[in-house]
């Protein structure tokens, strides 16, 4: 019988190099435990809401009667809505012809993309246009549609952080790209050895692949370092030596909760360093309303600005946008209230301050008892170090495996520094990595497969954000319920020590 166009082998051949770890084995097996009754702890992915975070009031109650203007000609309304947020719900119907249920402007609503563009003036100091901002359905969608945008085929590589979010390698597989990785330095928390990223441009250029862009995450995910300024600089100045794109992931620059390394946006520090190199290079920047405070990932919403692109080159860009013809209009108003929130003296401004607040402070105490939980267990030091809400704990495999170690084996530093993860290294014992190699596994994921069934927590492997050869991470978020903290962690020790003592792993001194 002749293969039909469907059938696996018959498949787009990218489509088949795709591999997304976030919703990948893992999850998967998640899925099947918690359709067999277990109680499983999606930990796995950054969706506060999903994991009891409240959301923003403000927020919801404009949406809410965008959803259902009727209630704005209720002579009651203003007893269940305060008046700012009937006065914003007017002011995006006004803008949106047809409401919520009509398409809009393939790039977006025009004034909400206003909003957009003097929220980044506030921010930056310097102003930006409209025209050349793109709304979109959350942050991802504009990453791919860039990357397809820059990618003519197999021979055009992106340089790519890694450890990073496998959105990009994810992507840069669907359109037949090359995934060009650099190297972050975990032993430097995570900073940039452009040494090292000139080498790795000049052997993707011996292979025959034309570099074309640069990937940056900032605050990064999963590794949470900010970039200071400095770093930035140099980020800028070799894209624009070596003519990259810079493509500029600022999705948590809202997650940072330390002030000795503010986050500063690409775009700001290009404009500051002035010409040529703020006339000339290429830059595209993304955000999102799915992280931050607000944490409204099921509304998907976001926006990319372009810098320095041609018109023909945005014209293009507005073409493919337009056959999507008009991203979700519900998110694109979350965008307009997250870049203009209430202002001092707005009658919602009180609430708005308070719950934005508490989550700031309940994300901090959260990150100080994941500190605390990991520090108490075996083979696992983190030190509470920049005060901020993404945990990294390094635990070093490579001393067992390989007799050696890049970090200090008794004083592992643990960065904490802006987004909502976790990503510790774990010292696995020999035995566990040759059991990992019996059962068909990398050493990460056997260790993660053995966490969910003992314990229902969902994590993801290191391997699925790449690393280095011989050592092994797994990603967590912080986001579960506060409350429930001290059983997680709890649940967490039990199990890692139980493992460690299966497999004659390494116990401190």
């Amino acid at each position: 019988m002749a293969r039909k166009p469907l059938d696996y082998e018959e498949l787009n051949e990218n489509v088949k190099k795709v591999q997304y770890a976030v919703r990948g084995e893992l999850y998967l097996r998640a899925s099947e435990l918690q359709k067999e009754g277990k109680k499983i702890i999606f930990t796995n992915v950054g969706n506060p809401h999903a994991l009891g975070q409240k959301p923003l009031t403000f927020g919801r109650q404009v949406v809410a009667l965008c959803q259902a203007p009727f209630l704005l000609d209720d002579p009651h309304v203003g007893l269940m809505f305060p008046a700012d947020a009937i006065a914003r719900a007017k002011h995006y119907l006004a803008m949106a012809k047809g409401g919520l249920g009509a398409y809009s402007d393939s790039r977006g609503i025009p004034g909400i993309r206003k909003e957009v563009a003097d929220f980044i003036y506030k921010r930056d100091g310097y102003p930006t246009d409209p025209e050349l901002i793109y709304l979109t359905d959350g942050a991802s969608k504009g990453v791919m549609q860039i990357l397809n945008t820059i990618i003519r085929n197999e021979r055009d590589g992106i340089l790519v952080p890694v450890p990073q979010y496998p959105l990009y390698s994810a992507s840069i597989a669907l359109y037949g790209g090359a995934l060009v990785p650099y190297y972050l330095e975990e032993e430097a928390n995570w900073s940039l050895d452009f040494v090292n990223i000139r080498k790795t441009v000049a052997e993707a250029r011996s292979k025959g692949i034309t570099v074309r862009a640069m990937v940056i995450i900032n605050p990064g995910n999963p590794t949470g370092q900010c970039l200071s300024e400095p770093n930035i600089k140099e980020v800028l100045q070799f894209c624009y030596h070596e003519n990259l794109v810079l493509l500029a992931d600022e999705v948590y620059q809202q997650n940072v909760f330390q002030d000795e390394r503010p986050f500063i946006s690409s775009r700001k520090v290009m404009f500051d360093m002035g010409p040529p190199l703020s006339r000339e290079l290429q830059l595209v920047s993304f955000h999102t309303v799915s992280k931050g405070n607000w944490g409204e990932c099921g509304q998907r919403g976001g926006y990319f600005e372009m810098t320095n692109l041609p018109p023909k080159t945005v014209d293009e860009i507005y073409k493919v946008a337009s056959i999507a013809l008009s991203p979700n209009v519900p998110g694109q108003i979350f965008m307009g209230v997250m870049v203009n929130p209430p202002k001092p003296g707005d009658i919602s401004y009180p609430k708005f301050a308070a719950e934005s607040k508490s989550v700031h402070e309940s994300l901090r105490r959260r990150a100080r008892m994941m500190t605390d939980g990991f520090n108490s267990c075996r083979n696992v030091v983190c030190n509470f170090t920049e005060g901020s809400i993404k945990i990294l704990n390094f635990v070093d495999l490579q001393q067992l495996e390989y007799g050696y170690c890049l970090l200090d084996s008794l004083a592992i530093d643990c960065v904490v520094a802006g987004a909502m993860y976790s990503f510790p290294q774990i010292r696995l014992p020999p035995r566990a990595i040759e059991a990992a190699k019996r059962a068909g596994k990398a050493a990460d994921v056997f260790y993660c497969l053995k966490l969910l069934e003992a314990t229902g927590i969902s994590t993801v492997p290191g391997s699925g954000f790449g690393q280095k050869e011989g050592v092994f991470h797994l990603r967590t978020t912080i986001l579960p319920a506060e409350e429930d903290f001290p059983a997680i962690m709890s649940s967490f020790k039990k199990f890692n020590d139980s493992f460690m003592e299966q497999y004659e792993g390494y116990s401190r001194m």
